[in-house]
C-alpha cells in the first residue's frame, strides 16, 4: 500500500494485501466506504438502503478472523453492495418497486450467502431499475441514479445503483444482474467493469426473477482483476437453482498475466457498423480497441454474425413472455403499484402467444448453436460492442419513451455466453464507450485473460470521476 494512495482508491487485490500485512483493517475500510457513502450519494442516488450496523459488525468480524489466522478468501474484509433484488435475510428487499417497499426477506440469496460467508462486508442495497425492467422513473419510491461522469446523465439499467456506486468510488465491488444487458450496459455507460458470466455459473437462487431462461447475476467492479477476484466468492454450483451448472469453479485469475500471443479474435463488426445508434466516436473506439487487442499479439479478424436484430428479436419476445407470467397476477389485481414503465413494458408481454414463444426458442436453439459451433470453434473469443453512445441525458426520456438505444448486450444472453463489459475509451465531453469480450460458454478465464490484458495496455479503467463531496450525514441512514 503506496503511503501516498487514498484508502478509497486500493483495488479489492491491492485491499486485501494491505488486510493482511496488517497495514489496515477492515474497520477503516469499511469507516471509509460509509464515508464515501455519506458525502457522494445525495447527489448520485446510488443507494437506497446503507447498512451501517450491519456493515461494522461484518468488519469487525472479518477483523477477528485475520487475527486469528482465518482466511476466508479474496472479498474477506471488503466492502460490497447488492442489487436491490438480492435477498438479504432481515434487511428490507424492495425491486425499487411499491409492491415491494417494505418486504424483509428470511433468509439470504445464494450470493449473499456467499459473500458473508467469505467474510465480505455489506455496505447496503443499491437502486435498479423497477423489477430489473422499464427505467429510468421519476414515479417509485427512490429516484434514479445519476451517472457519476455527468449527473444530468443516466447509469443505463437496470443494475443502475450498482454502477453508479463503484464508478463514484463509494465500493469497488456491487453485484448485478444482467437479462438483456443490465450488467454490462450500466458498466459501459459509467465506465466500469461488468461481467454477466456463463448461464447458470452464479447461482440466482433468492434473487427476483425477470426472465427465468435469460437471467444471470454478476458483478461490477472497477477493474477486471476485482471481477475476477469476486467471481471466485460468488460462483459455483447451487442444487437449489433449476438453472445452476453442475461444473468445476476455475481459477478466474490464472490467465490474467499471459500474453494474448495465438489467441485468435473474432471481431463482430457487422454488428454495428450500419446500426443508426452508431457514433462516430464509438466506431473510431471499437476499431482501436481491435487495433490494441493485435498490438498484444492476438490474431483478430472480422467474423459475420447473424443480424443483430435476429438476437434482438428473440431475446425480446422470451423476456418479455416469462416476465409477464412472473408479474400477470399483480398486473392484473393490482397494476397501479407499478411505476409507469415497468408496467408498459411488463403488460406488453400479454399478447404474446405459445406460438411466438416456441417460435422464439426455435431460434434461440439455432442462434447459439451457431456461434458456438460455428464462430467460437474458430476463434477464442469476441470483441463485440457493448453501447454505440454514450449515456443519454435524463432530458431525452419521455413518460413512455427514452433516450436509450443502441445497447448490443442482448445477443449473448440468449445464448448465455459470458460477456465481459470494459471502458474503450472517452469522448470529448468526459462520458465513457465500452466494449464486450465474449467467450465460450465457462471459459470466463480467457475472456477475464483479454480484458486485463487490454486494461492494463490501453489505460482507461484508472480513471475516476470527480464528484463534489457534501457534508457527511452522520448517522441519520437507515440501518
Amino acid at each position: 500500500m503506496s503511503p501516498s494512495q487514498p484508502i478509497n482508491h486500493l483495488s479489492i487485490a491491492d485491499a486485501g494485501k494491505a488486510l493482511r500485512a496488517g497495514q489496515i483493517t477492515a474497520r477503516q475500510l469499511t469507516e471509509d466506504a460509509l464515508d464515501q457513502v455519506a458525502a457522494l450519494d445525495p447527489s448520485v442516488n446510488a443507494f437506497v438502503l446503507v447498512t451501517v450496523a450491519r456493515a461494522l459488525k461484518d468488519a469487525e468480524r472479518a477483523d477477528a478472523d485475520f487475527a486469528n489466522g482465518i482466511d476466508r478468501g479474496p472479498m474477506q474484509g471488503i466492502p460490497y453492495a447488492l442489487k436491490d433484488i438480492y435477498a438479504t435475510a432481515r434487511i428490507r428487499t424492495t425491486c425499487h418497486s411499491n409492491l415491494l417497499r417494505d418486504a424483509i426477506p428470511s433468509t439470504d440469496s445464494a450470493v449473499a450467502e456467499r459473500l458473508a460467508n467469505s467474510g465480505g462486508v455489506l455496505i447496503g442495497k443499491v437502486g435498479t431499475f423497477e423489477f430489473a425492467i422499464g427505467g429510468p422513473s421519476f414515479d417509485l419510491p427512490f429516484p434514479p441514479a445519476r451517472n457519476p461522469w455527468n449527473l444530468d446523465h443516466f447509469t443505463g439499467g437496470s443494475s443502475s445503483g450498482s454502477a453508479a456506486a463503484v464508478a463514484a468510488g463509494m465500493v469497488r465491488i456491487a453485484m448485478g444482474s444482467d437479462t438483456g444487458g443490465s450488467i454490462r450496459a450500466p458498466a459501459g455507460y459509467c465506465g466500469v467493469v461488468g461481467l454477466k458470466p456463463t448461464y447458470g455459473r452464479v447461482s440466482r437462487r433468492g434473487v427476483f426473477p425477470l426472465s427465468y431462461s435469460l437471467d444471470h447475476c454478476g458483478p461490477l467492479a472497477w477493474s477486471v482483476e476485482d471481477t475476477a477476484l469476486a467471481m471466485q466468492v460468488i460462483a459455483g454450483y447451487d442444487p437449489f437453482d433449476a438453472a445452476s451448472a453442475d461444473v468445476p469453479v476455475p481459477n478466474f485469475t490464472a490467465k490474467m498475466r499471459h500474453e494474448l500471443i495465438g489467441l485468435r479474435i473474432g471481431y463482430t463488426r457487422n454488428f454495428y457498423i450500419e446500426n443508426s445508434f452508431c457514433t462516430p466516436d464509438a466506431a473510431k473506439a471499437l476499431d482501436a480497441a481491435a487495433q490494441q487487442l493485435a498490438s498484444l499479439g492476438a490474431v483478430v479478424e472480422e467474423v459475420a454474425m447473424p443480424p443483430f436484430e435476429q438476437f434482438d428479436a428473440c431475446k425480446n419476445t422470451i423476456l418479455f413472455a416469462e416476465a409477464y407470467a412472473i408479474h400477470e397476477s399483480d398486473l392484473k389485481t393490482r397494476p397501479y403499484a407499478y411505476g409507469r414503465k415497468a408496467y408498459q413494458t411488463l403488460v406488453s408481454g400479454a399478447v404474446l402467444s405459445a406460438a411466438d414463444l416456441v417460435q422464439a426458442q426455435r431460434l434461440r436453439r439455432e442462434l447459439t448453436t451457431f456461434l458456438n459451433q460455428n464462430v467460437l470453434r474458430a476463434y477464442d473469443a469476441l470483441l463485440a460492442p457493448n453501447m454505440l453512445r454514450t449515456a443519454a441525458p435524463f432530458s431525452s426520456f419521455g413518460p413512455d419513451d427514452g433516450g436509450g438505444g443502441g445497447v448490443l448486450t442482448g445477443p449473448f444472453n440468449v445464448t448465455g455466453n459470458p460477456a465481459l463489459a470494459l471502458p474503450i475509451g472517452f469522448v470529448a465531453d468526459g462520458l465513457p464507450l465500452s466494449a464486450q469480450i465474449v467467450g465460450r460458454p465457462f471459459d470466463e478465464p480467457t475472456v477475464l485473460q483479454i480484458g486485463a490484458a487490454y486494461e492494463a495496455a490501453a489505460g482507461f479503467t484508472g480513471r475516476r470521476p470527480i464528484l463534489k463531496r457534501q457534508k457527511p450525514l452522520e448517522c441519520s441512514l437507515p440501518l
